[in-house]
């Protein structure tokens, strides 16, 4: 193996890790504050939603029009999209969820009931599924650009490192709320991130002979439809029933910026 194939490999597992360095921030809080989950899950939703829009969708977008031109390119990036989010839909109508729902407990109460522990683990773990997907191809993309030209591979691997911080508070949040576990929620949300250099093996391995602007048109599409339903359907119901709305959507607000903010700086 030359050097370039192991600094691509290290650049890779860099941006990957960097999910674990955004658990270990977000579990210095303590488990009982509800104003903190419900600006976490909101935070989180903002991020997912942002660079699905703003950005997955958009590769998406620009490889399938590379591929089959404007118009099918279109077509092919939204029909991905809305399939990622039915394969998601399909996966949360399997996973069985309590029938009565309970409110939150706050300050003072002794702890969460079990229906309420569920769906919290529920929500992280959908999350976790997420954010490996998506961390899966962009780890082919980091593996490919380092091989190709370093001073791209780079400020790539810096900014998916960034984003995947604030994804590693995605998953760890509602885990460790749901479980009291510190270890749990950090290796949920570490073995999230290790999907990134999962697909530089992969792409080493298998797939250099194959990869192609459709496949990865297709892979971001239906990456983004499962990060927005997500987002929709779990992260931000959830900090909602905390009682805490207005917190909730200052931390979409400021999820997006964050996520606005890291793209802009390496363009």
């Amino acid at each position: 193996m030359d050097n370039n194939v192991v600094f691509a490999f290290l650049l890779t597992l860099f941006a990957g890790l960097s999910t674990g360095f955004g658990s270990l921030l977000a579990l210095f809080a303590k488990k009982t504050n509800p104003k903190f989950l419900s600006f976490s899950l909101g935070f989180s939703a903002g991020v997912m939603i942002y660079v699905s829009m703003v950005e997955i969708l958009e590769k998406s977008k620009d490889a399938l029009v590379t591929e089959y031109g404007l118009k099918t390119g279109s077509w092919a990036s939204v029909i991905s999209f809305f399939a990622g989010i039915a394969v998601i839909g399909i996966i949360d109508k399997l996973v069985p969820e309590e029938d009565n729902p309970h409110e939150f407990h706050h300050e003072g109460e002794q702890k969460c009931v079990p229906c309420e522990k569920s769906k919290l683990l529920r929500s992280g773990m959908f999350t976790a599924l997420a954010i490996a997907i998506h961390n899966f191809p962009e780890g082919i993309a980091t593996f490919v650009a380092a091989l190709s030209d370093t001073t791209i591979a780079i400020p790539v691997a810096v900014a998916i490192a960034i984003h995947n911080i604030p994804e590693g508070i995605a998953v760890s949040v509602p885990v460790y709320y749901a479980t009291g576990s510190r270890r749990k929620a950090f290796w949920y949300s570490f073995l999230s991130g290790l999907s990134e250099p999962v697909g530089a093996l992969i792409a080493y391995l298998i797939l250099m002979p194959f990869l192609n602007n459709a496949l990865f048109g297709i892979i971001f599409g239906v990456v983004a439809g499962i990060m927005v339903y997500i987002s929709l359907d779990e992260l931000l119901p959830s900090a909602r029933e905390y009682g805490e709305h207005h917190v909730s959507m200052i931390g979409l607000v400021a999820g997006m910026g964050l996520m606005a903010v890291s793209l802009l700086l390496f363009i």
